[in-house]
C-alpha cells in the first residue's frame, strides 16, 4: 500500500457516503503492518497530496488522522492523543455541516472510542512529565462532549437520518471515563438525556446493555436497589452468551443487590463465573452466621475492595442479623423474645463491644427498616414480633 492508494480508498468511502468503510480506514485499531509501514514512511509532500485530493475540511480530517496514527505507531501516546483531539474537532465541523444525514456516525463512534483509549495510554506515559493521574483521560471527555452536543441537538431529522442515534455510544464512553476518574456526579445529566430520548428503543442492543450496566452500577452506590436490580438484570439477560467476562462484571454488582433483596445465587453460578469468593459469604447470610460473615469479609477484603463491592457487602450485615434473629425466633417458638437471649447469641458470634443497649439499638434499626415487624418492650426487655409475617421477605421491602 502506498499513500496514493490509501487516499483513493478514503476518497471513495467519502464519495459513496460509506461511513463503516471510512471508519475502518480511519481507525487506529485497524493499523495493520501494511498501514504501519505506510505511516512510518510518509512522503514529505503528504499534506499537499491530501489537499489536492480532498476538499476542506475532509483534507484536515485525513491529515490529522495520519499524524495521530504515526505518533501512535512510534508509541508517542501523548502526541497521538493531542492529534486525535484535533481530529475530533474537525469531525465535529463535518457533523455540524451535514444536515439531516448521519452516515458519519460510525466515524464519530470510532474516533471517540479511540480518543478515550489513547487517553488511557497517554496518562501512563505522562506520569513521567508531572501530569496529574487521569488528567489526559479526563480531557478526552471534552472531545466526546463536543460530539454529544451535536448529536443531542439534532432534533429535526427523521429517525433513520438522526445523529441522535449516536448518543448512547458516546454516553457509554463518557461513563467509562467518569468511572475511571471518579466523577460519577457527571453521569446524572447524561442518564437524563437518554431516559427522555424519544429514540431510546432504537439504540443498538449492545450499547443498551453497556448503558444499563453502568446505570445499574451507579444505582447500587446510590442505594436505589430496585433500579439497580432492573438495570443489571436487563444487562445480564441481554449480554452476548459468549461474553463470559462481561457477564461476570455484571454479576459482581448484581449478586450483592440480589442478596440485599433476599435472593441467593446458586453455587454453580458462582463457580461458572469464577466468583467463588462470594460462596461462603452467601452461606453466612442465609444462615445468619455473623461470625462467618465477618471472617469471610476479612479474608477476602483485598479482593472485594479491588472489584469495588466491599462497602456494598457491608450493607448486608443487617440482613445477617435479621436472619440470625429469625432463627432464634423459630427455635424459641414465641412472639415475645427476651432481648437477653438475642444478646447471648450475638456474644456467641463474637460480635465486638455488644451489650444490652447495643442490642436494643440494633433491633430498633431492624424494626425501623421493616426487616422485623414488631416493637421493643423496654419494660420487659423483650422484642415483641408480629404474629403474622414477623420477618417479611426482603424483596417486599424495596
Amino acid at each position: 500500500m502506498n499513500l496514493g492508494s490509501y487516499l483513493r480508498g478514503l476518497d471513495e468511502a467519502i464519495r459513496y457516503q460509506d461511513g463503516a468503510s471510512l471508519a475502518s480506514q480511519l481507525s487506529l485499531r485497524e493499523c495493520n503492518s501494511v498501514k504501519a509501514n505506510l505511516l512510518l514512511q510518509l512522503p514529505s509532500d503528504t499534506e499537499r497530496q491530501i489537499q489536492r485530493m480532498f476538499d476542506a475540511p475532509w483534507d484536515e480530517l485525513v491529515y490529522t488522522h495520519l499524524k495521530c496514527a504515526q505518533s501512535a505507531c512510534t508509541y508517542k501516546y501523548v502526541s497521538a492523543f493531542r492529534e486525535q483531539q484535533n481530529h475530533i474537532q474537525v469531525l465535529v465541523k463535518i457533523l455540524q455541516s451535514q444536515k439531516e444525514e448521519n452516515w458519519c456516525l460510525p466515524v464519530m463512534c470510532c474516533a471517540c472510542l479511540e480518543v478515550r483509549l489513547l487517553g488511557v495510554q497517554a496518562d501512563k506515559q505522562a506520569r513521567q512529565k508531572n501530569y496529574k493521574q487521569g488528567e489526559l483521560l479526563e480531557k478526552s471527555a471534552e472531545s466526546l462532549m463536543s460530539c454529544f452536543r451535536v448529536c443531542a441537538s439534532d432534533n429535526r431529522a427523521a429517525l433513520k437520518d438522526s445523529k441522535r442515534l449516536g448518543m448512547l455510544h458516546l454516553v457509554n464512553q463518557l461513563f467509562k471515563i467518569y468511572y475511571s476518574v471518579n466523577t460519577l456526579h457527571l453521569c446524572k445529566p447524561l442518564i437524563r438525556a437518554i431516559e427522555v430520548c424519544a429514540y431510546k428503543d432504537e439504540f443498538n442492543l449492545g450499547d443498551m446493555v453497556t448503558y444499563r450496566y453502568f446505570v445499574g452500577r451507579k444505582a447500587v452506590f446510590d442505594n436505589e436497589l430496585k433500579t439497580a436490580h432492573d438495570y443489571l438484570s436487563f444487562a445480564l439477560q441481554n449480554c452476548h452468551p459468549r461474553s463470559l467476562n462481561n457477564k461476570r462484571q455484571i454479576l459482581i454488582y448484581l449478586i450483592p443487590v440480589k442478596l440485599l433483596l433476599g435472593y441467593q445465587p446458586t453455587p454453580g453460578l458462582l463457580e461458572k463465573y469464577e466468583l467463588k469468593e462470594f460462596l461462603e459469604i452467601c452461606h453466612a447470610i442465609k444462615t445468619g452466621n455473623v461470625l462467618k460473615f465477618q471472617q469471610e469479609l476479612d479474608k477476602n477484603e483485598a479482593y472485594f475492595f479491588k472489584i469495588g463491592v466491599y462497602l456494598i457487602l457491608e450493607r448486608l450485615r443487617m440482613v445477617v442479623y435479621r436472619n440470625l434473629f429469625k432463627r432464634v425466633f423459630l427455635i424459641l417458638g414465641t412472639h415475645q423474645i427476651p432481648i437477653e437471649a438475642l444478646l447471648a447469641v450475638l456474644k456467641s458470634q463474637n460480635v465486638e463491644d455488644i451489650n444490652l443497649a447495643e442490642t436494643q439499638c440494633l433491633l430498633a434499626n431492624l424494626v425501623y427498616q421493616n426487616k422485623i415487624k414488631g416493637y421493643i418492650s423496654l419494660q420487659h426487655s423483650k422484642l415483641v414480633v408480629s404474629k403474622q409475617n414477623a420477618f417479611p421477605k426482603l424483596s417486599s421491602l424495596n
